[in-house]
Order: structure tokens, then C-alpha cells, then sequence
């Protein structure tokens, strides 16, 4: 019997979201005779070694401690199979990546960093986003006007303090038009999608808690945005073989086509329990097949 650890976060006293896929996951993969323990990433006791294969499901507390985490996935791929494998994960959660996807030619989200003790160079004819390389559920993120380009300075400060290099991107309009799409593969194989509206309103602070997935709804993905998701998944290096599973975030640019916000490599959402229930089966396969 393979033994398989789904590995999640520890749910804080002031809250945080709850992985309600969790559960339907262990029934899934307990019904293919395998046995499955959802374990906590940074519980001291667990033996890894004691796991054929540890999914990543749910750390969603993993950028506030980026580096602590890093070091997590290595330990625990030297005891067993992690999956996604520890160099995806270090490349996933530095969103830098988005300009090696660039130089890729992959179409994304226009954007420039901003590492402490630089410079910021913020726009002053269009809406702007600021946020942080790393981060997870909208953290530390935050839409502004042109006018407010003191309050995002104040949020730059902040974040520099705290040693968090900031991402400046323009506000994409076509979210507040067509939402944003996340198309999901398991096993290699394309799983389902969904649309979400526009998470960033105007007027929210940085640090506010903010709704992640708003709106949620199934959704069929057109040539061209499954077309920029397998570019995408085809750039990330060592292959896209490597990977068990993958969400590819995308809106509508500047014109029109579908472009890459984000490549979610580590600990995605799947929306099994929220939009698409008939797929645990296909996701549960594709874990034990990979133990």
C-alpha cells in the first residue's frame, strides 16, 4: 500500500483560509487503496521518510517564511519523492520568474521590480499594482490611481523594511471586463478551469485581508489561452515533465490576448470543492499513479 502525505499549513488563531479539497482528496486516493495523512510542512515530528510521495496541497502560509520553506522541500525531498520537486518550487516562488517567461517569449503582465534601496519608478498616466515576488492569496498587494502614488510609496517603504522586493505592474482593465482565468493540469494532463473576478479593488490598503477567488465559475478555455499555458508550462526549467501539477493565471492585455499574471507551481488551489467536484478522481489517479 502506497503511503502518501497531502501537506498543508497550520491554520493560525486570527484565521486563514481552510483547504476544503483536503478531505476529498484522502477519500479519493484512500479509494484507489492507497493511504493518505494530510500533514502540516513545518511539523518538527513527521518522518518523512516514512511517505512514498509528500504532495505539496495546501502551505499557505509559505511567504512569510520563504526561506524556512526552501529549506523544508529540500529536507524533505532528500527523505522521499516531493512533488513539485524542490528547484520548482525555489524558481515558483520568486515571481521574477515572469521575466525569464518574457524572455521566453511568453506573453505576460508587464513588469518591473523593485529589490530595497532602489528607486521606484511608479506610473503616472495609467492604474497601477504593487506587490510583493513573494506571496500567496493576494498578500501585501494593492491597486492604485496615479493620484495615490504617495500611498504607494508608504507601502513601498514598508515593504523594503521588511526586506521584500515589490513588483510594479499596470492595473490589467480587462479583468474588470472578462476576469481571470486559471487553467489546471494534473499528471500532465489538463484538468479543468475556472474564472474569477477582479480580486484588487480600488481603496483597499495593502495590508487588508482580501477575498482570493472571487466569484468563482467554471470555465472553458479558448485555443489561445491553452496555447499561452503550455508556452508557459514549456519554459519552466527542466520541463514541464517534471511537474505533477500546474495552474497557469491569465487575463486579457493590453490587446486583448491572453497573457500570463501568474504560474502557480507550488500549492495551488484546485476549486475541487467550489466548482469542479468531478475531478478529485482524475487528481487522486494521478497522485498514486506518481507514488
Amino acid at each position: 500500500m502506497a503511503r502518501i502525505a497531502l501537506v498543508t499549513y497550520r491554520v493560525g488563531e486570527d484565521g486563514g483560509p481552510v483547504d476544503a479539497d483536503l478531505p476529498l482528496l484522502v477519500e479519493g486516493i484512500e479509494r484507489l487503496g492507497a493511504r493518505a495523512d494530510v500533514v502540516v510542512w513545518d511539523d518538527p515530528d513527521v518522518d518523512w521518510s516514512a511517505y512514498d510521495l509528500a504532495v505539496v496541497r495546501s502551505t499557505w502560509d509559505y511567504s512569510w517564511r520563504r526561506d524556512e520553506f526552501i529549506a523544508w522541500t529540500e529536507r524533505c525531498a532528500a527523505a522521499t519523492r516531493l512533488a513539485n520537486p524542490p528547484g520548482v518550487i525555489r524558481w515558483s516562488t520568486d515571481k521574477r520568474y515572469l521575466g525569464e517567461l518574457a524572455g521566453a517569449g511568453v506573453p505576460v503582465v508587464p513588469t518591473t521590480y523593485v529589490p530595497p534601496g532602489a528607486a521606484p519608478e511608479l506610473p503616472a498616466d495609467r492604474a497601477f499594482v504593487i506587490k510583493p515576488t513573494s506571496s500567496a492569496g493576494a498578500r501585501y498587494a494593492a491597486r492604485y490611481t496615479p493620484a495615490e502614488q504617495d500611498v504607494a510609496l508608504r507601502q513601498l517603504a514598508r515593504m523594503h523594511d521588511e526586506g521584500l522586493t515589490a513588483m510594479v505592474q499596470p492595473y490589467v482593465d480587462g479583468i474588470d471586463v472578462s476576469g481571470e482565468r486559471a487553467v489546471l493540469f494534473y499528471g500532465g494532463r489538463f484538468l479543468h478551469a475556472i474564472r474569477k473576478g477582479a480580486v484588487l479593488s480600488a481603496g483597499v490598503a495593502f495590508d487588508a485581508r482580501k477575498v482570493p477567488h472571487p466569484s468563482l465559475e467554471p470555465w472553458e478555455p479558448t485555443e489561445a489561452e491553452f496555447a499561452v499555458a503550455e508556452r508557459a508550462l514549456a519554459a519552466v526549467p527542466g520541463g514541464p515533465e517534471q511537474l505533477l501539477y500546474a495552474r497557469v493565471d491569465l487575463v486579457d492585455g493590453a490587446d486583448g490576448r491572453p497573457c500570463v499574471m501568474e504560474l502557480e507551481l507550488v500549492e495551488p488551489n484546485l476549486f475541487l470543492s467550489a466548482v469542479h467536484p468531478g475531478s478529485v478522481d482524475a487528481v487522486a489517479e494521478a497522485i498514486v499513479k506518481s507514488a
